[in-house]
């Protein structure tokens, strides 16, 4: 899987926790920057204070962090979909055999440029930034009606019950978080998803948000927008509590306190567990959005790329049968399956 994936998995999941000290925010960090109790302002604020300077200044980079991840994300929707468009390459792997290797995310993007243009690596850009705005936003809005500060923290005193006890309450705060942000900004990850697809088949049915809107409303109803919710609501689940009881219990156990780097170890063993577990996970990331453009009337949730899918169990099922649960995980070093069939345009 590859390290943007991972960063934005670690980052949207537990943007104040999970992240190394110099990029965290939330706890302490950029987003909560704290006042000082003995100022008292001598009249009406004029303007923004240091909290609401600093969100907005975390919005702003949540939205340069989904600019600059597009095209690695937009390759990666396509080669979810099975959209192969370029022939495999002869290569040699680490026992210096021959083996077909697929274009990587270069490669892949050089194609894209020189169909659509550089500005063809942004396609569905839109939608996303919006989606990650409000996702953002409601992040803090949660923050606040459940203010991280009211909860008990863990300590190296706690004994194991109440450590754990700390840890869960921890978890079911930010599972909340999740959720609700993820609900609220699924709607856009789907019309984001279907405008990248469109590639495959040249359409034009999702052209802007609100035609998009009005499409989807059209002939799916509500229900439409949040296709492929559920198993993206599940690997969060998942990722949350998996990230969070793993580092838990490596702190608590593996890491001695008498070690002098101890403290530095710890800041650094979620996120690494992060990676991990985001390997895990990824199938149902990779599930979830497939929902999202499947049967959509799009080319690429059509035969040949996918069967009309009745559920994400269904897809979950036909992909594992066919050894695809980790398609596109990685865009570096793609082995080709064999037997392969390749789309050429």
């Amino acid at each position: 899987m590859n390290l943007v994936s991972v960063l934005g998995s670690v980052w949207s999941c537990d943007r104040g926790r999970a992240l190394p000290g110099w990029m965290r925010a939330g706890r302490g960090g950029m987003a909560d920057i704290p006042v000082s109790p003995g100022i008292t302002p001598a009249g009406p604020r004029m303007g923004p204070g240091p909290a609401e300077g600093a969100d907005a200044l975390f919005v702003a980079l949540s939205a340069g962090f989904t600019v600059l991840s597009h095209p690695l994300l937009y390759v990666k929707l396509l080669v979810q979909v099975g959209h192969e468009p370029l022939p495999p390459t002869v290569g040699r792997n680490l026992l210096g055999r021959k083996v077909f290797y697929l274009p990587g995310f270069f490669t892949y993007a050089r194609h894209i440029v020189e169909v659509d243009g550089k500005m063809g690596l942004f396609r569905g850009l839109s939608p996303r930034i919006i989606s990650s705005v409000l996702s953002t936003i409601n992040r803090e809005q949660v923050k606040k009606a459940f203010p991280v500060e009211d909860m008990e923290h863990v300590s190296n005193k706690d004994d194991m019950k109440t450590s754990l006890r700390k840890v869960t309450k921890e978890t079911c705060h930010e599972m909340t978080m999740q959720c609700v942000s993820r609900i609220i900004s699924h709607p856009l990850h789907v019309i984001s998803m279907r405008c990248m697809v469109q590639f495959v088949g040249r359409e034009v049915k999702y052209s802007n948000i609100f035609s998009s809107v009005k499409t989807i409303w059209k002939e799916e109803g509500l229900l439409g927008f949040f296709v492929g919710l559920v198993p993206h609501v599940l690997g969060d689940l998942i990722f949350l509590w998996c990230c969070n009881l793993l580092a838990h219990f490596i702190n608590t156990y593996a890491v001695d306190d008498n070690f002098n780097q101890a403290s530095v170890i710890r800041s650094y063993t979620k996120f690494v567990m992060g990676i991990a577990v985001s390997m895990l996970t990824y199938p149902f990331l990779l599930v979830g959005d497939l929902m999202a453009v499947n049967n959509c009337g799009l080319l690429a949730g059509l035969p040949p790329y996918a069967p009309v899918f009745s559920s994400w169990i269904h897809c979950w099922r036909h992909l594992s049968a066919q050894g695809q649960l980790f398609r596109g995980s990685s865009l570096l070093f793609r082995r080709a399956s064999t037997p392969t069939t390749f789309f050429i345009d």
